[in-house]
């Protein structure tokens, strides 16, 4: 069988466009914000506080759980989340990198 697209690019390049694939809709950053400024994981308040159904919710938070931002932690019936803040400073390094080398070379 031939070669995927994915493998003819190095790891950073596909960890990038994965990212950013994930991140690319509006509802997906507002669930990171909104986890982000709690001082505890949270739980059923995303339904209220982002004002989407909550089979929608789960499956952004899915997503964002598939690339390591989120830990999930079963409570009872629930599912709470936060921040994976080691999958997250990861991810900031990359980006950084790929920023800080980009050449301003543009006119």
């Amino acid at each position: 069988m031939g070669i995927t697209k994915t493998q003819i690019f190095d790891q950073q390049q596909n960890e990038l466009a994965q990212f950013f694939k994930i991140l690319g809709h509006p509802a997906r950053i507002a669930i990171l914000q909104y986890i982000s400024k709690q001082n505890a994981c949270i739980c059923n308040d995303l339904v209220e506080e982002i004002g989407l159904a909550q089979a929608t919710i789960s499956q952004h938070l899915k997503e964002l759980k598939s690339l390591g931002l989120l830990k999930g932690e079963i409570e009872g019936k629930s599912m709470c989340y936060c921040i994976d803040i080691d999958r997250w400073t990861a991810l900031q390094k990359n980006l950084n990198s790929f920023f800080n080398t980009t050449k301003k070379n543009c006119c």
